[in-house]
């Protein structure tokens, strides 16, 4: 069977890098992601596959760190602009921008596959030895790009769409597939994974373009490490006044903030595993000779479980409250991310080292790869296994030692078809094996 997905990958190979190029081309950030949406449905409908989007994917409260509407509307009309499908664009307005397609149908082992489709605000290199400068095919957003490698992961969800559609006689039951906005600062994985779409599922698979150095044909059948995080915005209000002539009117917010700031990173680590506190950045004060009235900061928490970063952000909390209470400020906090921990199965983990030994590119099988980071995917793997399912998070390809999150950053391509094959032949062996 795997031989048969594999030469039927390989046809459709020009179809899985044009889409990469086209998404690299018109990078959209979380939650603007309207015209990338929008032509994957109009992809999805054109190959006969049953999905719904919007709204309908969704638990809208637990979407976090939205933009403001003024925003919004400006990537909205500038996704049109930029080719959007204008049937389907109009149903992702508002930071609504997921999708989940069905194929199959049946009552054998239900699975789900989860793809993330946002870029970064990160300016892309001009230099002429990189490869999308040079083929004609760079972010035309300013500020913004593919930097992490999910314009690949979008078209491997669409490669994997097609495979399993040419292949659904062979399909036991549904296989959903996730196409997720707004991963980049853990921002849209909850909210999917609370929307009922999960409901049944039994098998989750997800995972990422690797970063591993110089290992092309290299695959992590699981990931170690994946870590829980917090991040939030804390906002002190207080009263302006003069420095010299009233200080005795003010109430400063800067030096709450400042308080807030020494104690959060003063925060005992945790004896139980990795664990960090820290304020990224900080906004306050207009004026030298002025009271303070306004601070905000940015936060963020990580540990090596969510034990651990529930520790964390606790103490921060409590931090943040006293800290206003000292100095007679208000205080105002909105989540704008979050990730759970999460282990990964050693069955699935197992399913794909078998597959991929019948896929000749893969070269370097391990067991587990060291992210030592966050992904939002964790809110799905997670929730299938709490109705007593399995979920692996898998690594793949190499990026030649560039690293992600850089403006030089690129994937090797060819690396997508191998993904394609390795989730469209884990499926398939799911439910007929």
């Amino acid at each position: 069977m795997q031989n048969r997905v594999n030469a039927f990958v390989d046809s459709i190979e020009a179809d899985v890098i044009a889409h990469r190029r086209n998404f690299h081309r018109y990078p959209e950030l979380g939650w603007h992601e309207i015209r990338t949406a929008s032509l994957i449905a109009r992809q999805l409908a054109a190959d006969g596959i049953p999905f719904k989007l919007g709204r309908e994917v969704f638990k809208e409260d637990d979407r976090m760190g939205l933009p403001s509407q003024q925003e919004m509307d400006a990537n909205y009309q500038r996704a049109l602009v930029q080719g959007a499908d204008p049937e389907y664009a109009p149903l992702f307005k508002d930071g609504f921008t997921g999708i989940v397609a069905t194929i199959g149908s049946g009552d054998g082992p239900t699975i789900a596959l989860r793809f993330d489709i946002d870029a970064l605000p990160i300016e892309e290199s001009t230099a002429s030895d990189h490869f999308p400068t040079a083929q004609g095919f760079a972010s035309e957003n300013q500020g913004i790009m593919h930097s992490c490698g999910h314009d690949g992961h979008a078209a491997i969800g669409l490669g994997v769409c097609k495979t399993l559609k040419h292949f659904e006689e062979q399909l036991k039951a549904p296989v959903k597939i996730f196409f997720q906005p707004a991963e980049e600062g853990v921002r849209g994985g909850k909210a999917m994974a609370s929307s009922g779409e999960l409901e049944g599922i039994q098998y989750l698979i997800a995972g990422h373009l690797s970063s591993k150095e110089g290992d092309n044909g290299y695959l992590s059948v699981k990931s170690r490490e994946i870590l829980a995080t917090t991040k939030l915005d804390a906002v002190f209000t207080g009263k302006s006044a003069h420095a010299g002539a009233a200080p005795q009117d003010g109430k400063n917010a800067l030096l709450a903030a400042s308080t807030a700031i020494l104690n959060i990173h003063a925060i005992p680590r945790h004896a139980g595993g990795y664990s960090v506190a820290n304020v990224g950045k900080v906004t306050a004060g207009t004026m030298r000779n002025g009271i303070c009235s306004d601070a905000t900061l940015l936060i963020e928490t990580r540990g090596h479980s969510t034990a651990i970063n529930d520790y964390l952000e606790a103490n921060t909390l409590r931090i943040l409250k006293a800290a206003a209470e000292m100095y007679d400020c208000e205080l105002s906090i909105s989540y704008q991310g979050s990730a759970e921990s999460c282990e990964c199965d050693d069955e699935l983990a197992d399913i794909a080292r078998q597959v991929a030994l019948e896929i000749p590119e893969y070269i370097q099988v391990v067991d587990n790869f060291e992210m030592v980071g966050s992904e939002d995917a964790t809110y799905l793997m997670n929730r299938v296994k709490q109705q007593g399912g399995k979920a692996t998070y898998m690594t793949y390809g190499s990026l030649g030692g560039m690293g992600h999150h850089k403006p030089h950053f690129d994937i090797d391509e060819s690396d997508m078809v191998l993904a394609v094959k390795l989730f469209s032949g884990m499926a398939l062996r799911i439910q007929t094996s």
